[in-house]
């Protein structure tokens, strides 16, 4: 979550399957080469030579629906620590893991470059960052900058049965922390987080705050079962001050939430 890209498919750390259903696999076509064979020829920019289109409904693309369970499948290992910082991953050797092509791989990785999770290394692959203690602090920062101010605005405008909404989402996050399943609190932790901030209304907010939420999500800055069980247990004090409007209970447990300290 040193050394040069990961051997074999079975190599130590490196992360867990994640089989992509057969139909969903690009095609081989000639050596080195692939393609999605639903995606017509002109759609890859081929000559056609004059050929008339197959009449029918076009073929479904399935592509994006491959690089979105290969980006989930990185952004798990992330989590769980089977990506580890400072490593080197290459496309060709996870899209062997995953039971794609590297294509789809690439892509992913690529999108978690833009998200800061992993940088390009020329000709070797995608070097997972080492975030330090400093960055998770400011990461830490700027949410508290962001969602204090929202949540206090929440808890003097939303009612009390509103908030009740909500309490299975958090009561969920209890469950995955019990669990002890990285991956599955981080992803309650967001769900109900995104569920908070939705009440504000404002879906920009909601996306730049859940961007800051999964790049602080990794590496855990608590660890083992008792650190989820004790997260999760301030989305339930949390959610019982927004019920009752107490603005100060709220402001310091979204403090302590975000940073650790009061």
């Amino acid at each position: 979550m040193k050394q040069g890209a990961q051997g074999s498919p079975g190599s130590p750390g490196a992360p867990a399957a994640a089989r992509v259903p057969e139909q969903q696999r690009p095609a081989a076509v000639g050596p080195g080469r692939e393609r999605d064979a639903t995606v017509p020829s002109a759609a890859r920019g081929e000559h056609t030579h004059g050929e008339r289109p197959v009449p029918g409904p076009r073929a479904e693309v399935r592509r994006s629906s491959v690089r979105g369970q290969i980006l989930d499948a990185l952004r798990t290992a992330l989590v769980t620590g089977d990506l580890k910082p400072g490593e080197v991953y290459s496309a060709p050797v996870l899209g062997e893991r995953f039971g794609v092509s590297a294509t789809p791989v690439r892509e992913a990785m690529q999108q978690l470059a833009l998200e800061g999770a992993v940088e390009v290394v020329p000709n070797r692959g995608f070097r997972v960052i080492e975030r330090g203690a400093r960055e998770l602090a400011e990461l830490a920062e700027v949410r508290a900058l962001i969602e204090v101010p929202v949540m206090l605005r929440l808890a003097r405008t939303v009612p009390a049965e509103r908030w009740a909404e909500l309490r299975p989402l958090a009561e969920e996050t209890v469950r995955a922390a019990a669990a002890g399943c990285p991956a599955t609190y981080a992803e309650s932790d967001r769900s109900f987080h995104r569920a908070v901030l939705a009440l504000s209304g404002n879906a920009q907010l909601v996306r730049i705050a859940e961007d800051l939420h999964r790049r602080s999500q990794w590496p855990p800055v608590r660890h083992g079962r008792a650190g989820l069980v004790a997260d999760a247990a301030e989305h339930l004090a949390l959610l019982d001050a927004l019920t009752v409007g107490d603005l100060e209970v709220v402001r310091e447990l979204v403090t302590e939430h975000f940073t650790g300290a009061p």
